[in-house]
């Protein structure tokens, strides 16, 4: 699998495991409380499949989209559906916080 050109992470910022820092290296990366998830997460506010990051190379950025999960997905506190983010953004997936880090060229 080809390295993305400017990785990106999510670290989280509070609801347990602060600190702790996702890579996003993969073009999709799954979120949600299921074992065979991306990024999973013991949390009863967290559907099995929650959420998914998407990495688009042409415009080099990720987008988020909530995958129709129970108590939603929240970007800098606002439900969102579907979202492309920007570093710095905070993402809030049930009782977890993430802040969303991209590393400058």
């Amino acid at each position: 699998m080809p390295e993305l050109p400017r990785p990106a992470r999510l670290v989280i910022k509070n609801g347990g495991f602060e600190g702790m820092a996702f890579e996003l290296a993969a073009a999709e990366t799954l979120i949600g409380r299921n074992p065979t998830t991306d990024i999973t997460l013991l949390d009863d506010g967290i559907s099995r499949e929650h959420a998914i990051l998407l990495y688009d190379a042409d415009s080099d950025s990720y987008s988020l989209e909530d995958l129709q999960s129970t108590n939603g997905t929240q970007v800098n506190g606002k439900r969102v559906r579907s979202v492309t983010l920007q570093s710095g953004d905070e993402v809030q997936v049930g009782r977890t916080l993430f802040l969303f880090v991209r590393d400058s060229v």
